[in-house]
């Protein structure tokens, strides 16, 4: 069987960044044996999505008519059928994806691990991942305003970049994109210097591991002149610096270490990781009070999260400027049978072991969260605040009849903001204060 043809995925939010997507295929389009795809999403509305190909200096364009326009047919109906057929083809050595801002590159690569591309000629049935494998992740990104959408609360919806229905935001796409990149290409040309620092600093922070190269503008990977030429090899250098361990498509494990490679814990630019470890659960109500504070000057929070009231349930919380998401992610391993537990992943015992508790087992709270203006004390007192007290915890213990009876604004999936009206915790001055949503 023939080795997977690799496959790069390039992503960047509307504007400079996404013109940054479309110059960094092109000039990778150039090589040999290279094939660049790219759909463009625009009129996915109308259910219409135009596919554009670009193959030894020629650009094909295909206009596709979905009965349900939406990014997921448009992954399922064409783009991961399209990946097997390109695979089968001997004269392509690596597909270039360009991806529509619209289009997440962790679900794109999920979708090539998982989901099962059927009735392709000459193929059976199966994921694409059988022929093609990701090479890696470049995100690129606008140093002048790429900070403000990570750190806002507007969807794309409201920027006019997706139909009312989709309600992701910006920040979601801005954090996610960069969280899951393997290397950074960004464009500092008119960026405010101090503004160019701090996302420089949100950077180190967010994707550790990926190397970054600076460009002024997207032309400049254009490669006409002899000197963009140069700027243009630095594509291909920041490729050739991207670490042996890093992601490549692989998804992400909540039980697993929050904190990737090795991110600075020193403030810098009044940017900070706090981290937040503790083996005492979250008094439900209290913590959607004090959960404000993931939401105010803070890039992204992220973690598991012990509820009193749900005891079996890994309750994960993650947050990207203005909005947060909760849900589950899994049982904890002293809730699982022993028929459960013999398919977890050997890793996650063995960090389970170092901290496991003669009541409580493996139940902990784990938070990371990185923080642009917030002050990180008012987010320790406030998460401290929303754990149990000694007496709710004897009851967490002894009487778990009763904390099932608590108000748990989590008990289903929760996303933040609501609509709800609540006291928070105490501040420093002995007050507290009302917060609508």
């Amino acid at each position: 069987m023939p080795s997977p043809t690799p496959v790069l995925v390039i992503a960047g939010l509307p504007g400079r960044a996404a013109d940054g997507v479309r110059q960094a295929a092109r000039r990778l389009g150039a090589e040999p044996g290279t094939v660049v795809v790219r759909h463009d999403l625009t009129e996915l509305r109308e259910g219409v999505v135009r596919r554009t190909v670009q193959l030894n200096g020629r650009e094909d364009v295909t206009v596709l008519e979905l009965a349900h326009g939406c990014v997921s047919c448009t992954l399922r109906a064409d783009l991961l059928p399209y990946l097997c057929v390109l695979a089968q083809r001997d004269s392509v050595r690596r597909i270039v994806l360009a991806l529509d801002p619209a289009f997440e590159a962790e679900a794109v690569c999920q979708a090539i691990r998982d989901v099962v591309v059927t009735g392709v000629i000459g193929r059976v049935d199966g994921p694409a991942a059988r022929n093609v494998r990701i090479e890696a992740v470049l995100t690129c990104l606008d140093a002048r305003d790429w900070l403000a959408d990570a750190t806002g609360d507007e969807t794309l919806a409201e920027r006019g970049h997706a139909t009312v229905d989709d309600d992701r935001t910006m920040a979601q796409l801005a954090v996610g994109q960069v969280e899951y990149a393997d290397a950074l290409l960004g464009f500092d040309g008119g960026a405010d210097p101090d503004e160019r620092m701090r996302t420089a600093a949100v950077l180190a922070r967010l994707a550790p591991g990926a190397p970054i190269a600076w460009l002024d503008e997207p032309a400049s990977l254009a490669g006409y002149a002899p000197s963009e030429m140069l700027r243009a090899d630095a594509l291909f250098g920041l490729l050739d610096r991207i670490p042996s361990d890093a992601r490549r498509g692989a998804g992400f494990d909540p039980h697993m270490s929050l904190l990737r490679g090795q991110p600075p814990l020193e403030p810098d630019c009044g940017v900070a990781l706090v981290e937040f470890d503790t083996d005492r659960p979250f008094h439900p109500d209290r913590l959607h009070s004090a959960i404000d504070v993931l939401l105010d000057g803070v890039v992204s929070a992220r973690g598991r999260v012990w509820l009193a009231t749900q005891p079996e349930e890994v309750v994960w919380l993650e947050s990207a400027g203005g909005g947060m998401r909760v849900g589950g992610a899994g049982k904890w391993l002293a809730a699982m049978t022993s028929e459960e537990r013999a398919g977890v992943d050997p890793e996650r015992d063995l960090m389970a072991a170092l901290r496991w508790h003669e009541h409580f087992g493996d139940r902990h709270t784990s938070l990371v969260i990185l923080v642009h203006e917030a002050d990180t004390e008012e987010i320790r007192h406030a998460l401290y605040w929303a754990l149990v007290d000694d007496d709710e915890l004897r009851q967490v213990r002894f009487a778990p009849d009763r904390v099932a009876a608590w108000a748990d604004p989590f008990g289903e999936q929760h996303e933040e903001p609501c609509d709800t009206t609540r006291s928070t915790p105490a501040t420093g001055d002995g007050g507290s204060r009302q917060n609508e949503r």
